[in-house]
């Protein structure tokens, strides 16, 4: 049986048009994916039941006992901490909220270790952005900045930029200009029709001389700006100025380098300066497939998009206090909850350390780098493929995925309200 218009539940694109191939409770062919897609969708090496660590060792337990023992922990800890939720549907982070607040947790997305510096940045100046559609129908000049897609998100540009042809661009490739700005010379780099090489660290002087040429005031700039030439960055403003319409795209190489969310509020007054000549957007490449819904749905609950402290039993928000690499550094917490993200393989080695000090428990359904660090996980099934759910697209256009294959595994919602009702009954 074939399933048109599949959403592939991988990174922030959340392209809708894939055609499943499904055979009894098996995926066994993907149209129209990237090869991301297509190890998502194909992929054979989930945990088939919750384990348990036993001494030096896993041991094989029901689900019930998992419940069980993933509410006692939490129950009995002081200070938990509830992290990730960028890998699982909104449904399930609001259960994760709602039990945050019932433990007087902190709950945490993996904004914190990409693209929290660029919300930061939007709540100082705001955010002039716009959904994919208008880029891919309008936008003559794209801007990648600290980005890769080619590698990241290997569809966003045949989808929504360089080789989308959009209702006024019926020759997008030949219509539209591409620049990227990168430490180093990329694959995206090599299809660009101007690359810059900016020294690192050195992106906030590189946005910075960029906002006074475009105020005309390029004059004062000396020779070269962050290892780049003056007259490149000259002719780069005039192709942005020249635009019918720009969207510029920024990924971590913007937010996690030096400046953090000043760079991000750098390039936010760039694209309000460009608005003076011409129309220009600026979007971050949001990487988790949802975790623009997990800033969604903590900011509907809480009012703050990550970070969140309840510990006051009310909810308090203050990165660098309040944020999961912070808390685990200072070992505040004494218990943790991983649900849809892989802290082990990406946090620091001081808190990876605090992660197995701790009993952390995992709910995902493959085994990755944090499973050597917990004592216990609970295998779930995977939204869009085994389980159905709403996600946001990078731009904040919400989409709902459904199930193309049933399975036993129970979803990430049903898990955690079993948790949670455990927990509202303790407390």
């Amino acid at each position: 049986m074939k399933i048109e218009d599949v959403v592939c539940t991988f990174c922030g694109c959340l392209c809708d048009d894939l055609v499943v191939e499904v055979e009894g409770d098996m995926v066994v062919n993907v149209e129209n994916g990237c090869t991301l897609a297509n190890k998502k969708f194909m992929g054979n090496n989930r945990l088939k039941t919750p384990i348990k660590r036993d001494g030096g060792n896993w041991k094989k337990v029901g689900l019930d006992e998992a419940i069980q023992t993933a509410a006692g922990i939490l129950l009995d800890a002081d200070r938990p901490l509830l992290y990730g939720w960028s890998g699982t549907h909104g449904e399930a982070q609001t259960i994760g909220v709602h039990m945050a607040e019932l433990l007087g947790a902190v709950i945490d997305n993996t904004s914190t270790v990409c693209h929290g510096p660029s919300i930061m940045a939007i709540q100082e100046v705001g955010h002039p952005g716009c959904t994919l559609g208008q880029v891919k129908n309008r936008a003559d000049v794209i801007v990648y900045w600290g980005a890769n897609p080619i590698e990241a998100h290997p569809r966003h540009m045949s989808r929504y930029t360089t080789y989308a042809d959009g209702f006024f661009l019926k020759e997008a490739f030949r219509e539209r200009k591409v620049i990227v700005v990168d430490i180093r010379k990329t694959e995206t780099a090599n299809i660009a029709d101007e690359f810059i090489m900016v020294e690192p660290g050195a992106d906030y002087a590189l946005l910075s001389a960029l906002r006074a040429i475009v105020r005309g005031k390029g004059d004062v700039l000396p020779r070269t700006v962050a290892g780049v030439e003056k007259e490149q960055l000259i002719r780069v403003a005039d192709i942005c100025m020249s635009a019918k319409f720009g969207a510029m795209f920024f990924g971590l190489g913007l937010t996690m380098s030096r400046g953090k969310y000043k760079n991000i509020r750098n390039a936010i007054e760039l694209t309000e300066e460009l608005n003076r000549h011409t129309k220009f957007t600026i979007s971050p490449m949001r990487g988790h497939w949802n975790v623009y819904g997990s800033n969604e749905v903590f900011t509907w609950i809480t009012g703050y998009p990550f970070a969140v402290d309840f510990a006051r039993g009310i909810a308090f928000y203050n990165p660098g206090e309040t944020t999961s690499v912070d808390i685990l550094k200072r070992g505040e917490c004494d218990a943790c909850l991983v649900v849809g993200s892989d802290p082990g393989a990406h946090f620091p080695g001081d808190c990876c350390r605090h992660l197995a000090d701790i009993p952390t428990i995992q709910i995902d359904p493959h085994v990755n780098a944090t499973t050597h660090l917990s004592r216990l996980q609970i295998p779930v099934a995977v939204t869009g493929i085994d389980a159905e759910g709403t996600a946001y697209r990078m731009d904040g256009v919400p989409i709902r995925t459904r199930k193309v294959i049933d399975t036993t595994y129970p979803s990430d919602s049903e898990v955690l309200d079993k948790i949670y009702q455990i927990i509202r009954k303790e407390t």
